[in-house]
């Protein structure tokens, strides 16, 4: 009876191991709709008459989306080398035609874009009170501090849980920009385990790309 038991527990476990990696490689195509229409490349002004020229100019000043050129005063979009009042004029009126994020909206449209923000668990409760539920999508969230404090361990954490399926999050996959060569690939597989994910396919889901300078990470970005 104890046999059988322990069989059928395992067979729970095998089922519940599995339906966590189905859910981790499955993403929903809206999910890429919304990042589709998030972030739009600056190849695309060329569709509305800004030539690859100007194009490659916006990109050697480290702006490869159209949401980084309307975050750009257009002083400093003036400063690039090459770049004229003209000239800035015509991509800031192209950029914001592309871009439908630029588009009036009402509150009641605000709200159901605020719906599609969710929370990203750090792995440490207290963490997660300290940012009110944890890391947020669609925003930049900066970590620092003293050697040896756990900024490591939490970008290795970050890597496992935001490809957890939450309430109104399918899961998705990291890029880990490594700047200290800290990456540590059997940590990873340690933290999937912690949360009893596959830890090969969470390997998988996870890119990374190593930087040697601050000029090679804005080549990454």
């Amino acid at each position: 009876m104890a046999s059988k038991f322990g069989e059928n527990e395992k067979d729970s476990s095998s089922s519940n191991s599995s339906t966590k990696v189905q859910q981790l490689v499955e993403l929903e195509s809206d999910t890429d709709d919304d990042d589709e229409c998030f972030f739009k490349d600056i190849d695309l002004l060329q569709n509305e008459g800004i030539n690859l020229k100007e194009v490659n100019m916006l990109k050697s000043a480290g702006i490869f989306t159209l949401q980084g050129i309307q975050m750009t005063h257009k002083k400093q979009l003036s400063a690039i080398k090459g770049m004229d009042e003209d000239r800035v004029k015509r991509i800031i009126e192209a950029a914001n035609k592309l871009n439908p994020n630029s588009e009036m909206m009402n509150g009641l449209q605000v709200m159901e874009k605020r719906n599609q923000v969710f929370k990203i668990q750090t792995g440490s409760k207290e963490l997660n009170k300290l940012l009110c539920g944890g890391v947020q999508s669609m925003a930049f969230t900066a970590v620092y501090g003293l050697p040896r404090t756990g900024k490591t361990q939490i970008s290795h954490t970050l890597c496992v849980t935001c490809q957890l399926p939450t309430e109104n999050f399918t899961g998705g996959k990291a890029i880990f920009i490594d700047t200290e060569n800290t990456f540590r690939p059997d940590r990873i597989k340690e933290i999937a385990q912690r949360f009893n994910i596959h830890s090969e396919q969470t390997l998988e889901n996870v890119s990374y790309l190593r930087a040697f300078s601050s000029d090679s990470q804005l080549q990454i970005l």
